[in-house]
């Protein structure tokens, strides 16, 4: 199934990411939103042409991206497929069962239609966040139902060629409870931890250091967003916020207990801090096996241009691959550490090699 003429219906980060990804594969690509100021952001980044649905391209559209809200998808694929705006339909919204669902009571041709959801995102929004490698190496469900045409399928698989993401065929309910453990109840788990911080002392937080912030870093996304993704899987995602809420409830209990006196009451604590590292474990690595076991060179950077690119030289001179990289500002001062992940067997000559060019290595 070969795509020549894309529609991305909704410009905002994961459309323009689309549509950005499609155009670097050669692909026409044409754009559209209720929003018309971020149309023109998304076709002034290269994304594509504005869509004309009164003058259609001659060759007419071979596959239409719905990437709105999930609340949104099914009377947006009902007007598209009411204009004949493609030969098939896709949606990329995170919520699945749903959609599909009302999509079938609207009366959508389910034939032409396969939902898919893309595992990528920021926690910036808007087409000025979008990048076209957005996708690349990422896992991207698609839900085909059982009236759902083998091409359509195709059409489907094609895009997330196209993007660089690695299909995973999933049922709509499957993929709805799946998604609610590894990306929705976090989310909110997140946010419920950084919602502290806002009555949090100057003092607390002048103490916080990188562990708050990889906690809630995922807190600074869009609420109005979240509350459409939510809304749309809220059953799942109740569920497993209250599993969590039951391990935090043990975990309070037992810290009073201690509190109290009561040194029994650490075998609660100990048990749920040994299955979050056993879940922390199970956790895919980089390249979507097992989680591999690196070990980590710290080096103190400072804070001014070019530093990094130093720093990676130096990997580059010795022949050691950065597996992954994670940088520690010191507050109050122009400094930080960055934390190179590498093989184990590397950490000594890597760590060898920056102390003999000056890098301070703790």
């Amino acid at each position: 199934m070969e795509l020549r003429t894309v529609l991305v219906v909704g410009t905002g980060l994961i459309g323009t990411s689309a549509a950005l990804a499609l155009r670097k594969r050669g692909v026409r690509v044409l754009l559209a939103d209720r929003d018309p100021g971020v149309v023109r952001l998304a076709r002034e980044l290269g994304a594509g042409e504005e869509w004309e649905p009164d003058n259609p391209p001659p060759e007419g559209v071979d596959l239409a991206v719905i990437a709105v809200p999930p609340a949104h998808v099914a009377t947006e694929l009902l007007e598209l497929q009411m204009l004949g705006a493609a030969r098939f339909y896709t949606d990329v919204a995170s919520v699945k069962a749903e959609p599909i669902s009302r999509a079938a009571q609207l009366g959508c041709e389910l034939s032409v239609y396969v939902a898919s959801h893309p595992l990528a995102g920021r926690e910036k929004s808007g087409p000025g966040a979008a990048r076209a490698d957005l996708f690349l190496g990422r896992p991207w469900a698609l839900c085909p139902t059982e009236e759902a045409d083998p091409e359509a399928r195709a059409a489907v698989l094609r895009l997330i060629e196209l993007c660089g993401a690695n299909p995973v065929e999933v049922s709509a309910h499957d993929h709805d409870r799946a998604v609610a453990v590894v990306s929705h109840a976090p989310h909110v788990a997140a946010s419920a931890v950084a919602a502290r911080l806002a009555d949090a002392t100057d003092v607390a937080l002048g103490l916080a250091g990188q562990g708050v912030r990889d906690v809630t870093r995922i807190a600074g996304s869009d609420p109005s967003l979240w509350l459409g993704i939510l809304s749309g899987n809220a059953s799942p995602v109740a569920e497993v916020l209250e599993a969590v809420a039951h391990d935090l409830a043990e975990a309070a209990t037992a810290l009073r207990a201690l509190a109290a006196g009561d040194g029994t009451a650490t075998g609660e604590l100990t048990q749920l801090l040994k299955r979050g590292v056993a879940g922390h474990d199970r956790i895919p690595g980089k390249h979507g096996g097992p989680a591999s076991a690196y070990a980590v060179v710290q080096v103190v950077i400072g804070d001014r241009p070019g530093q990094l690119a130093r720093l990676f030289l130096v990997c580059d001179e010795v022949g050691v691959n950065v597996e992954d990289v994670r940088l520690e500002h010191a507050p109050g001062l122009p400094l930080g550490i960055a934390e190179l992940s590498v093989q184990p067997g590397s950490a000594t000559t890597l760590t060898e090699a920056l102390r003999e060019r000056g890098w301070q290595v703790p």
